[in-house]
């Protein structure tokens, strides 16, 4: 019974392979938009936050362009270009319009999203 409640917290959302380096997709997790990126430098990273940017009140993360500040990897909203900390989901410029992040994993080549 606890493995099946660890189950349903989880979502498949895509193949490894459907996510092109360094970029990210969208995917509807439990009617959510979640924008799920794969981070290619050496070795293979997956992140996923909010797909909603709330300062262009708009679902578009997931098409930003990924990069780093120092030592952050973030994703640069395509409209106003605010940057999105990957892993926290933190808005760099605006803290007030930071966004969830959400736990990823790998598993056999699919990737899954946890809710």
């Amino acid at each position: 019974m606890k493995n099946e409640l660890q189950q349903d917290c989880w979502t498949q959302v895509c193949t490894l392979d459907d996510i092109v380096p360094n970029t990210g997709v969208c995917a509807l997790v439990k009617d959510q938009q979640i924008a799920v990126f794969r981070i290619q430098d050496g070795e293979t990273r997956l992140f996923a936050i909010d797909n909603y940017d709330p300062t262009a009140d708009a679902s578009v993360l997931s098409r930003g362009l990924v990069g780093s500040l120092g030592e952050r990897i973030v994703v640069a909203s395509p409209i106003y270009k605010n940057h999105f900390d990957l892993m926290t989901g933190e808005c760099v410029e605006l803290p007030g319009q930071s966004v969830h992040a959400y736990p990823v994993r790998l598993t056999d080549g699919m990737v899954w999203v946890g809710a």
